[in-house]
């Protein structure tokens, strides 16, 4: 029995992927639930399974090719069946494209053109209207029925390949040569997302400091007790606690805006996300009720989410029901920053790198360990007073994180 895989509606509002990979080629035999490719889904790298039994027919797209859901990614049959697209529901699992030799469209002639239902075009009237109805030229449908005769079937999914001249990009400007890198995977969806924030946002970065030296001696102190646990303790989980609070004090700032409705959305619960550079570019990980969780279970679940991230295993779920986002770009040596809102999102808070600097304690200029802080937001759903506030408790619980370690977990 001839199947057509199509991409699958995965949810989330992912209505598109890239095919990184094919691990099958046409002529393969797959088993039920053998993974045949990997599709780039809305930055999740996602594994599709073969929902039966038998040998891949013909694959459609090639790698680095962008499908919508819906569309048909390869057909799996027996040995010697013939591809026959078949109008059916979507299946979830995807199939995977070989190499398929170019398709070039034979020059027709006018007169054929003019007159597709000449007596060499074996189909019943039926199927001749048809493809009148669907404005299907049936002298480029290949027939899949006794003789050749062209079938109900063959008319509805055919794909006319028109016979393009590749287009010549330069290698070179008046300058000198240049190299052209495809925007592909996450850059592109980045892309397309930063492009919707900075166009439906209306943002603005407000920017302070914090005194973390007793953060910096606390973390010191901390990190020996996380490492018999086989946790790696960074600096993260203390800033995800201190948002936290914030946003407790400041619910507004935990909120989405529906541009639709009119209405700021605040949530109630505490879902932080995070930005973790990988290869392919940013990806965030969200920590589900980050509010629940102690100081060590952020850091475990902080470990477990950039492992995943980085790896490129991540789940679709992990990277969604963010309620406000933390880049550190002070990771890779960053001070300051204007990151950009992780739309529908209203805020996002940047840290900067940990640098000694002169700060007056006690009416004496001392060295105190210092990190710089920058928060985006979208100034439609808040001002500068509620930002400035906002940026305030953070460093309240920053620069005293004996309280952080003192507050705890809310109940679920």
């Amino acid at each position: 029995m001839v199947t057509d895989f199509r991409f699958p509606d995965l949810g989330e509002g992912v209505v598109e992927g890239e095919i990184r990979k094919w691990l099958v080629k046409e002529g393969d035999d797959v088993k039920r639930d053998q993974t045949l490719a990997q599709i780039e889904t809305d930055k999740a790298l996602v594994e599709m399974p073969s929902p039966t039994d038998g040998m891949i027919l013909r694959l459609y797209h090639a790698e680095g090719d962008v499908i919508k859901v819906g569309e048909i990614l390869a057909t799996i049959g027996e040995e010697g069946e013939t591809p026959v697209p078949e109008r059916k529901s979507s299946v979830s699992v995807v199939g995977e494209l070989p190499e398929a030799p170019e398709t070039v469209v034979k020059p027709v002639p006018e007169t054929r053109l003019a007159a597709p239902a000449e007596p060499a075009i074996l189909a019943t009237p039926a199927v001749r209207k048809l493809a009148r109805d669907l404005g299907v030229d049936i002298s480029l449908v290949e027939g899949t029925g006794p003789e050749g005769r062209i079938l109900e079937h063959d008319v509805r999914g055919f794909k006319p390949v028109e016979a393009t001249v590749p287009k010549m990009r330069p290698r070179f400007d008046f300058y000198g040569y240049v190299e052209r890198v495809p925007v592909r995977g996450v850059r592109r969806v980045t892309a397309k997302r930063m492009i919707e924030s900075q166009t439906r946002a209306a943002h603005v970065t407000s920017m302070d400091m914090a005194d973390v030296t007793d953060l910096v001696a606390l973390r010191e102190r901390e990190k020996e007790v996380a490492q018999r646990q086989n946790i790696h303790l960074t600096f993260m989980p203390y800033v995800v606690k201190a948002v936290v609070e914030a946003l407790k004090a400041y619910p507004i700032l935990n909120s989405t805006f529906d541009d639709g409705a009119e209405e700021v959305i605040i949530k109630k619960y505490y879902n932080i996300g995070m930005a973790v550079a990988t290869e392919e570019g940013l990806l965030v990980p969200v920590i589900k009720g980050a509010d629940q969780q102690t100081i060590l279970e952020l850091a475990s679940e902080i470990q477990r989410l950039t492992d995943l991230a980085s790896s490129r295993k991540i789940n679709l779920a992990d990277l969604k029901g963010g309620t406000f986002t933390i880049t550190n770009y002070g990771a890779v040596g960053g001070t300051y920053g204007t990151p950009i809102i992780n739309y529908p999102e209203v805020a996002i808070l940047g840290t900067g790198r940990i640098v000694d600097a002169p700060l007056v304690k006690d009416g004496e200029v001392r060295v105190r360990k210092v990190m710089h802080l920058s928060l985006s937001f979208d100034h439609r759903v808040l001002d500068g007073a509620e930002a400035a506030s906002f940026l305030n408790e953070v460093k309240k619980h920053l620069e005293n994180p004996g309280q952080l370690l003192a507050s705890k977990p809310s109940e679920a």
